[in-house]
């Protein structure tokens, strides 16, 4: 945790990143970005396989592709890749570094990052997306800022190295998402961005703040912009509004797969998961090749449906609780005030974001 009150590791974080300030970093040449599409199936590993799947796009995990403990490259060249996860060798390859805090702590553990890049870049890697370092809610707000900076850090260095990347917006607030838009405008540089919808941001009210927050991004920079998400599946139509490309790396059909499950869409076009047994030992080919090719016609056609523009409404009052977690008072006049302001709706046309229909 990064926090003031402990001099000795907040200093020694703070060195780490140069300090909170974004704007630190040099700027980078603009790479061409690949043009990907809308759905990309993600391939963990090559088990209960034989055969390699057939698609021209795939992604997989960083963290498969390096070994973090040596610090080496598990593969050398593209048929050893190819041989790793049973995909073919002149497909193209999408590298999520999303994953779990421990396993991304130690991606920037490792002094050699950047002879990694570069070895990543030989194999012809088509992108790669940020580590995505949490914002949490229960840390001070300098452990956020300092895990922005390293997210904008390891952008960064894959750029530098000439590897197209996306920069994963993490962020907790709309301060935050707005330092991010800035940041972007500023730099042309910055043509792709990553988001994760398939923990805590993909949750209850927080998918609704973030894809809003996402939209006003894409508007408040002014330019054409591409995002790659990974979850958020009933949100996708939204981001198409907002951003110039949306690729899904679609996760499901491998996880489902591994469960024996088989996708179908029933006659209203709803994705369902029934059971598929197999035999000991039996691989999974096909049923992998068949939820591939279902959820990719049951996301395109999410992307499809229609939406309709529905007004923003700016948060406006908060009452912190006091520090006996007691709901602090607030005065007749403030309460007024409240029901007043919660009536606003802002007119500013960067504010109106479109939600998909019920």
């Amino acid at each position: 945790m990064v926090c003031r009150f402990n001099p000795t590791h907040f200093v020694a974080r703070m060195r780490e990143v140069d300090g909170l300030d974004l704007s630190t970093l040099p700027r980078l040449k603009e790479l061409p970005l690949p043009s990907l599409p809308p759905v990309v199936p993600f391939i963990h590993h090559k088990y209960s396989r034989s055969l390699p799947l057939n698609e021209a796009v795939v992604a997989i995990p960083l963290c498969e592709l390096v070994d973090l403990g040596s610090g080496q490259l598990h593969v050398r060249t593209r048929d050893e890749l190819s041989a790793r996860f049973l995909v073919p060798a002149e497909a193209a390859i999408v590298v999520s570094g999303v994953d779990k805090d421990h396993i991304i702590e130690r991606w920037w553990e490792l002094d050699n990052r950047p002879a990694l890049i570069v070895q990543l870049r030989e194999l012809e890697i088509t992108m790669v997306t940020a580590p995505n370092y949490s914002v949490l809610t229960d840390v001070p707000r300098t452990d956020n800022l300092h895990a922005m900076k390293r997210i904008f850090m390891a952008w960064s260095e894959f750029a530098a190295a000439g590897l197209p990347a996306a920069l994963h917006v993490n962020a907790r607030t709309e301060h935050d998402y707005k330092r991010w838009a800035e940041l972007i405008r500023e730099r042309p540089e910055i043509g792709v961005v990553a988001f994760e919808f398939a923990t805590g941001c993909g949750r209850g009210e927080r998918i609704t703040f973030h894809t809003s927050q996402l939209m006003l991004l894409a508007r408040r920079v002014g330019r054409p912009l591409d995002i790659v998400v990974r979850g958020g599946l009933h949100i996708l139509s939204q981001l198409t509004q907002a951003f110039r490309q949306v690729t899904l790396l679609e996760t499901h059909s491998f996880s489902r797969t591994q469960r024996r499950r088989r996708a179908y869409l029933n006659e209203a076009g709803r994705l369902h998961w029934a059971p598929s047994p197999t035999e000991v030992g039996a691989p999974l080919d096909e049923l992998l090749a068949h939820n591939v090719k279902v959820m990719r016609l049951a996301m395109e056609m999410a992307m499809q449906r229609p939406s309709k523009p529905i007004r923003f409404v700016r948060r406006t009052h908060d009452v912190t609780p006091n520090r006996n977690d007691k709901t602090g008072q607030i005065s007749f006049f403030d309460d007024a005030q409240v029901a007043i302001r919660a009536q606003i709706v802002t007119t500013k046309r960067e504010d109106v974001i479109p939600a998909a229909k019920s």
